[in-house]
């Protein structure tokens, strides 16, 4: 792996509590890999002290910076500026919030050596019954609608090639984009691996996406991303 580069970002949004153990964990794996890595924050103008944290790691580790939005734009838009601030061959993100193991992109890296994309699917989502039935309902929508030929749209445990955010342009600021993501990389034949990854209960604080307003933009942004798709066939 030491031929690689890699950029590694999290989207930040009410994660000052899980933030610095992800990046203390990460640092060693990656430096294990490559001396050519760098971690990004990206502080989605969260109220309260995430931004503060994010500078303070940023101050702290030599190789992590912060990104901060001046206003809320939503984890769509935390997405688009880790990944069109990321520098390095490789992108590998996951959320701030530690629901997932970052220890196991080395289930990831490996099989970069001949595909454009390995992402990870959720062996058993650890979530609140009610999420659990709207997450099933949306991601099999997701597939079904869309003809998306992955198991586990929504798993945000990823790793690219930065060549693709070269060749696709990405619009959503909401959590459809892993739709309009997932679709475009499909629809422009990039190669896609997948691994199975644990997924854990929050360890703090509660997800800001269900939320009546959050759920009905996602929704809307979905219907969107239909007409444009799968009606017009139009995948700019």
């Amino acid at each position: 792996m030491e031929k690689y580069n890699i950029s590694v970002f999290f989207p930040v949004y009410k994660d000052e509590v899980t933030i610095p153990k992800l990046v203390t964990t990460i640092i060693p794996i990656l430096k294990s890999i490559t001396k050519d890595y760098e971690i990004i924050l990206v502080e989605d103008g969260c109220p309260g002290s995430s931004a503060k944290v994010v500078d303070e790691l940023a101050k702290k580790y030599k190789n992590v910076r912060a990104i901060h939005h001046k206003n809320n734009i939503g984890y769509g838009g935390a997405l688009k500026s880790g990944i069109y601030n990321s520098t390095k061959e490789l992108i590998f993100y996951t959320d701030g919030d530690a629901q997932y193991d970052v220890k196991e992109i080395k289930k990831l890296l490996p099989l970069i050596d001949d595909t454009d994309v390995v992402i990870g699917y959720k062996i058993k989502r650890s979530d609140s019954l009610y999420r659990l039935i709207l997450g099933y309902m949306y991601q099999y929508g997701a597939r079904f609608l869309f003809n998306i030929k992955i198991r586990d749209v929504d798993c945000d445990f990823r790793l690219f090639r930065k060549k693709i955010f070269k060749d696709i342009k990405l619009h959503s600021n909401n959590g459809a984009i892993c739709i309009e993501m997932m679709k475009k990389i499909q629809q422009r034949g990039f190669k896609i691996k997948q691994v199975p990854v644990h997924h854990y209960p929050r360890l703090d604080g509660t997800s800001s996406f269900f939320s009546f307003r959050k759920v009905a933009d996602t929704l809307t942004t979905f219907v969107k991303l239909w007409i444009k798709f799968m009606i017009w066939q139009e995948y700019e």
